[in-house]
C-alpha cells in the first residue's frame, strides 16, 4: 500500500499544493491525510482531509458509493457530512473539510440520531440507480441462526422457520429511498460544534431508514464499538429521530418496522465480525466453541445482548410469538453455558 500523499496537477490546479500533511488511522480499505491548503480569500491556511480507496477488490464500487453519497447528502439545509472540496477519480481521492470532533455528550446518541434522521432524508425516490438497494438478511442466515439454536440446545417452536421466512420478505419489500450510510458507527460520526456529521459512506446504499436507527437498540451491529444505552435515553433518541425526519420530509414516519429491522440484524452471523471476514463464513457456527473479542465485547456479548434486545421487543407481538420464544430459549441457554459472560458497554468508550 502506498503510504505517500499523491496529490495531482488536477487537485493542485484546483486547491493549490497541501502542505502540514498527517497521516491518519483509518480502514485496511483506505489512506487518510490531514493536510493545510493555502489562504485564499481565507485568512490563513485552510484545514482540509484527503481520503484514498485503495486498489483492492471493489475499490471502485467503494469510491463511486462514497461519491455518491456525499452528493445526495449535500443537499441538507443543515449540514451532515463534511463539505467536498474536489476529487480526483483517476486515483480515487477525495478532499473534504476537515472537521474539529469533540468528546460526545453522555446523551450523544440524541444528536447522533437527529442527524441520521437528517441524513437519510436527503434521498429522494428519483435518485434510484445512484446506489445501489439494501440487502438483507436471506435464507442462509435463517438456516444459521436456527442451526445455532439447535445446537445451544434451544427449544426451538413449531412455526417459528415461517415466521423468520416472512420477516425475511418484509424486510426485502420494506419502503423507503432513505440515504443508508451503511456502517454509521461511532467514529463515523464527529460531534462537532455545529452538530453531527457523518464520514465514510463507502458502502452506502438506498432503503428503509429504521434499519439504521435500530442500531441504536440492537447496538451497533456492524461496529467495533458495541453500547446499550438506558431506555430512558433510547426513547429519547427515537423520539429526536422521528422528530428530525418529520421537520425533513413533512411526514410521519411508521416505526412499525423497527422490530423486523432488530430481529434482520440478529440473525445475521456476519455483523459478529469485522468487515474484512465478511466472506461467506457461518460465523455463528463458531459460537458453541469459540469466542472472539472484537472491539467492545465479545462475538457472544454481541449475541446474548441482540437476544434479549429482540426478545424484550417481541414480547406479545402475535406476527413473532415464536421468534420471541426462541430467543428467550437461546439466551437462557447461553447464560447459562457461560454464566461469566457480562452486559455489552453501557458508555461510548
Amino acid at each position: 500500500m502506498d503510504t505517500q500523499l499523491i496529490f495531482g496537477d488536477v487537485l493542485r490546479a484546483e486547491l493549490g499544493s497541501p502542505t502540514a500533511v498527517r497521516s491518519l488511522s483509518s480502514s485496511p480499505r483506505s489512506q487518510v491525510w490531514r493536510v493545510e491548503l493555502p489562504a485564499r480569500a481565507q485568512a490563513r491556511p485552510r484545514q482540509a482531509v484527503v481520503k484514498h480507496l485503495v486498489d483492492g477488490p471493489g475499490a471502485e464500487e467503494r469510491y463511486a458509493r462514497e461519491l455518491a453519497a456525499l452528493g445526495i447528502a449535500a443537499r441538507s439545509p443543515t449540514p451532515v457530512v463534511p463539505r467536498l472540496l474536489a476529487t480526483d477519480p483517476e486515483r480515487r481521492l477525495l478532499v473534504l473539510d476537515h472537521l474539529d470532533h469533540h468528546t460526545p455528550a453522555p446523551d450523544w446518541i440524541v444528536h447522533y440520531a437527529e442527524s441520521l434522521a437528517r441524513l437519510h432524508a436527503t434521498a429522494a425516490p428519483e435518485d434510484a440507480g445512484l446506489l445501489p438497494r439494501r440487502q438483507g438478511p436471506g435464507k442462509a442466515d435463517i438456516a444459521a441462526f436456527l442451526a445455532l439454536a439447535v445446537a445451544l440446545g434451544a427449544a426451538v417452536p413449531a412455526g417459528v422457520r415461517d415466521e423468520l421466512e416472512a420477516l425475511v420478505g418484509r424486510l426485502d419489500r420494506a419502503p423507503g429511498h432513505a440515504l443508508l450510510h451503511g456502517d454509521p458507527c461511532p467514529g463515523n460520526d464527529l460531534h462537532t460544534v455545529e452538530g453531527v456529521r457523518f464520514v465514510d459512506f463507502e458502502q452506502a446504499s438506498l432503503g428503509s431508514g429504521l434499519m439504521e436507527l435500530a442500531y441504536l437498540r440492537i447496538g451497533f451491529p456492524t461496529c467495533w464499538c458495541v453500547t446499550a444505552a438506558t431506555e430512558p435515553l433510547l426513547a429519547r433518541a427515537e423520539r429526536a429521530y422521528l422528530t428530525a425526519w418529520r421537520a425533513a420530509t413533512g411526514s410521519e414516519l411508521r416505526t412499525d418496522g423497527l422490530v423486523d429491522a432488530c430481529v434482520g440484524w440478529l440473525i445475521r452471523g456476519d455483523a459478529l465480525v469485522q468487515r474484512a471476514h465478511r466472506d461467506g463464513t457461518d460465523h455463528l457456527a463458531r459460537i458453541p466453541e469459540e469466542d472472539w473479542t472484537w472491539g467492545t465485547a465479545s462475538a457472544r456479548q454481541r449475541l446474548l445482548h441482540r437476544l434479549g434486545v429482540v426478545g424484550a421487543l417481541t414480547a406479545g407481538d402475535p406476527v413473532l410469538g415464536a421468534v420471541r420464544a426462541l430467543t428467550a430459549s437461546m439466551r437462557d441457554r447461553m447464560l447459562a453455558r457461560w454464566p461469566a459472560l457480562r452486559p455489552v458497554p453501557t458508555q461510548r468508550p
